[in-house]
């Protein structure tokens, strides 16, 4: 499970699919308990980045070095709708799209991955605060602004914040 961080993301739409994810343990038959998933943080550049409330996350990987990825998540924050951070990562999920199985994202994390055009056409939701001006940039998305989570095909979208974890559960 791959989760996209850079400055002011989001700590909670970060952090808590993360820990949704790295709380699932499965019995291996030997007495034994183990993660049932891998999950990193990928970042833009290898530094630390705050986020919106000032918490500092160490990046895994870069987008430069990231393994191949089973799920993809990309947090909300206002730094995803800086141009250059938003181009970077809008060019990332589309080289890395057709070896995905999953891509998702959390709150404002819809304008990364909206911008891609691979939610054109498709059922979306994110934070309701948020849900007329997202449906304004990108008319072809069919917004459902009352749900807590969508999923059409291989993607998912959630609402804000702790709905994160809602779709990460």
């Amino acid at each position: 499970i791959g989760l996209v961080g850079y400055e002011q993301a989001n700590a909670l739409d970060l952090a808590g699919p993360a820990e949704a994810f790295a709380s699932a343990f499965r019995d291996n038959g030997k007495g034994r308990f183990e993660r049932c998933y891998e999950v990193i943080i990928i970042g833009l550049t290898r530094r630390p980045f705050a986020t919106e409330s000032g918490l500092v996350f160490q990046p895994t990987a870069t987008m430069e070095n990231a393994p191949k990825l089973d799920t993809l998540i990309i947090p909300g924050g206002r730094g995803l709708r800086v141009p250059a951070v938003n181009r970077k990562v809008v060019d990332w999920i589309l080289a890395r799209k057709s070896a995905t199985r999953r891509i998702a994202s959390v709150c404002t994390g819809i304008y990364g991955l909206a911008a891609t055009g691979l939610l054109d056409g498709r059922a979306v939701t994110t934070h309701w605060r948020f849900a007329a001006e997202v449906a304004r940039c990108f008319p072809k998305l069919r917004m459902k602004p009352n749900a807590l989570f969508v999923k059409d095909g291989q993607f998912y979208t959630s609402a804000g914040v702790t709905a994160g974890i809602d779709l990460a559960l």
